[in-house]
């Protein structure tokens, strides 16, 4: 038996499986309860501040902030992520959008981050607000921000037009990218 065929039924359901149980699994995220979602994107901005303090200044500098306190990953040979956020510019809410993304190769398991994107120009954050779905490394790239050894960050990044966070319980991850999500006005 040709193992590339026995495999091929797996891989199906287990797309089938990441697209059905992904928004389900964004726990807390429908956009119906607007009121849950800015508590959480307050707690991740929160969580950002406190564990990366250089990325205070750079959250006072942003023409606007783009925050998904809770996108889920989840593969299996074949992955996908999916979550909900808001666009925040000082204190006021210009729109909520949703954050989804497909990924093939080897990866097993789960996990939950919270994606904060900083426009630092407004002919970046122009260009994202126009279109009516952005993909980052398409339509902008995205600099993910790593911290240094000295838990600094990185200044070659930070001068950037767009810079992204990825947050976990852990503190900011390494070598991930943002590249390929796909971001969506939810309105």
């Amino acid at each position: 038996m040709d193992i590339r065929v026995s495999l091929f039924p797996s891989l199906i359901r287990a797309l089938l499986l990441c697209v059905i149980l992904l928004p389900s699994l964004a726990v807390g995220q429908g956009s119906t309860d607007r009121t849950a979602l800015d508590t959480r994107i307050a707690a991740a901005l929160d969580s950002l501040r406190e564990k990366s303090p250089d990325s205070v200044e750079l959250l006072e500098k942003a023409e606007a902030v783009l925050v998904f306190p809770g996108v889920v990953k989840l593969g299996f040979g074949i992955g996908g992520e999916y979550g909900e956020g808001a666009l925040l510019k000082g204190d006021e809410t210009l729109g909520y959008y949703s954050i989804s993304g497909a990924s093939f190769g080897l990866q097993v398991g789960a996990q939950s981050t919270a994606q904060i994107v900083l426009f630092m120009s407004r002919s970046a954050l122009r260009k994202f607000r126009r279109s009516k779905g952005w993909e980052a490394g398409v339509d902008g790239r995205i600099a993910v921000v790593k911290a240094g050894a000295g838990g600094g960050l990185d200044t070659t990044t930070t001068q950037a037009p767009i810079i992204g966070f990825v947050v976990t319980n852990a503190g900011l991850m390494y070598n991930l990218t943002l590249e390929g999500s796909k971001i969506t006005p939810l309105d």
